[in-house]
Order: structure tokens, then sequence, then C-alpha cells
């Protein structure tokens, strides 16, 4: 709390690249979003590239560790008016520059009554800020569990949150190995981003005994500390900022592998969709697909977007949702 809302001021004051890591090139109508964000919020953002998924129109978004509110903003506008953002952080003073500028963005976005707010609370305890079972469609997080020293709860609380076919979509840093104690307790390096961060294997055992499916790489890139000093507290230790996407799929939509069609139209994403690293769904094209990628297609916000048909089914009798 101290760090985030005291002694960073700005983006600038960051000593590390960690939390300011893009992972990939940023669409024109994301740009164009973020530029109706506020300067001061923009100023006082701290996070590792852009999260924001795909297919968001009336939506229900959460954001953990929503800092001053420059995510939620942006999605703000992904969703429209029938839907809706919360922000959940713990630092007062960045909730404060959040909510401070709910009116403008509402008045520049052209809405009748806002569409977000923000909460301080932790997100490891959810339930004490009033947010209930099944409440929302997407989770999402930028940069921010590592700094949550139990990340099993944060988990088990988006999961609990996020409705059946929900999906947490979020970037955060990993490291290449578990960290000593000593090291954790780095005071600078847990600030930023660094040695709170899991080590990458322990995201799939703690997903899969909280309940999500697979955990399903977007994108990665390398980051470089770019000091000598605190290099050396962290010796071989290498670290990674990932966006990875988790889904809630419920039992009943699990089957066989499958065929999926992607009807394309999706905003900003209509001729080609690029869901995770292993998967690219080109508009009108049929591909085959595993058990697992045809349940969270078929249970998920996604589904109306393909035609999803049983391996081998004959393509004039679709099977799932249409």
């Amino acid at each position: 709390q101290d760090y985030y809302g005291k002694e960073l001021q700005k983006s600038e004051d960051l000593k590390t690249n960690a939390c300011v890591t893009s992972a990939r090139p940023v669409p024109k109508a994301i740009r164009d979003a973020l530029e109706r964000v506020h300067e001061e919020v923009v100023a006082r953002y701290y996070g590792c590239g852009l999260v924001v998924p795909e297919c968001l129109a009336a939506c229900r978004v959460l954001d953990l560790g929503s800092g001053s509110g420059r995510d939620c903003y942006l999605l703000s506008q992904l969703v429209g008016e029938r839907g809706h953002v919360t922000g959940i952080d713990m630092t007062q003073g960045q909730v404060e520059v959040a909510r401070k500028h709910i009116e403008y963005h509402m008045e520049k976005f052209g809405y009748q009554k806002p569409n977000v707010d923000f909460l301080q609370g932790y997100m490891e305890k959810l339930g004490d800020a009033g947010l209930a079972d099944e409440s929302y469609d997407i989770v999402i997080s930028n940069c921010v569990i590592n700094l949550a020293p139990d990340k099993r709860a944060v988990l088990r609380e988006a999961y609990r949150v996020l409705k059946p076919g929900g999906e947490m979509y979020f970037s955060d840093v990993y490291a290449s190995q578990r960290l000593s104690e000593a090291v954790r307790k780095h005071r600078v390096l847990w600030g930023e981003c660094l040695v709170g961060a899991l080590f990458w294997g322990d995201l799939y055992s703690i997903a899969e005994e909280v309940g999500f499916s697979p955990p399903r790489l977007v994108t990665a890139s390398p980051i470089t500390i770019g000091d000598k000093e605190l290099e050396g507290v962290v010796g071989d230790c290498r670290f990674v900022s990932a966006t990875f996407r988790l889904f809630k799929v419920p039992g009943s939509s699990r089957a066989g592998p499958g065929q999926v069609i992607y009807n394309g139209g999706i905003v900003g994403h209509e001729r080609e969709l690029v869901f995770d690293a292993n998967f690219t769904f080109k508009e009108g094209e049929a591909v085959d697909v595993d058990a697992e990628t045809a349940a969270v297609l078929r249970s998920s916000r996604f589904a109306e977007e393909f035609l999803i048909r049983a391996a081998g089914a004959d393509a004039a009798a679709p099977q799932g949702c249409c």
C-alpha cells in the first residue's frame, strides 16, 4: 500500500520494466479508447501490457487490483452501457483517483449512467467487499496477483464470483524457479512485481486444484531488470510476463473432441481470432480441437460465435451451441 500509494506517483518512478512490458501491438480501436481515458488515471497506471479479452459487449467484468482505473475505463467503453465493470484495489489512494474521474468518463463516453464502480478491498477476500457467487462473466487482472501473498486464495475467489462458462483473463509475472524466503522479503523487488511472482509450474497445479480448466497461454515476453544491484539479488532466476486465460467449465459441457468453425464478426477480430498460443480461428475455416477446447467454447460467451460439432460429425448435424 505504501509503495503504490505513496512512493510511486507516476509510471516513471518504477525501478524495473516488469510492470510496463507490452506483450503485443495494440489494435487501433483500443488505442482510440485509451486516448479517451483521463491523463491522471493513465499517469498512475502500473501493469504489464494490456489485458483486453475479446467478445466483451454487455459483459460484467471484475478487475482485480484495478489501481487508478485505467483498464476499467478502457473496458467500460468495450462492454458498452449494457455491460458493467467493477474495479477492486487495496490501496486507498489509487481507488480515490479512479473514483474521482467517474463522471468525467461517463460524460466523455456519452453514457446516461455510470457502468463502472470502484471498491477498496482485497482480491483474496472478495466476499468482504460484497461480491456474490457467480456474478461476473469475466475476471481480469493486470500484473497484480504477484503482489498477493496467497495466490491460491485469489484464484479461488475469482472462480467463486465467475458465472459457469466464465473466464479469468490475466497477465502476471512468473519466475523460472521458486525463490527463497530471504529474496522474497526484498521490499523493492516485491513492489516491482518480481519476487512475489509464482513459479510458472505452480499456476497449473493451483488452477486445477481450484477447479479451472488448464491454463491457456496467450502471450509471453521476457523481463529484463536493468539494475545491477537488483539483478544480483535474484541471481540466476529469470522472469517472464505472460497472459493466461482460465475458464470455469461446467461438467455438463464436457464431451469429446470436436470441430469448430468461427463465424467471424467479433469486434476487432472480424476475420481472425487468436484465441491462445495454440489456436487461431479464421472466419469460415473448420478447425479440429481437443475435448477441453471444445468444452471451453461450448460453455463460454464464445458459444454463439462458433459452429461447434462433434469430431467426425456430418457438417449438417451441429452439436451444442451454434
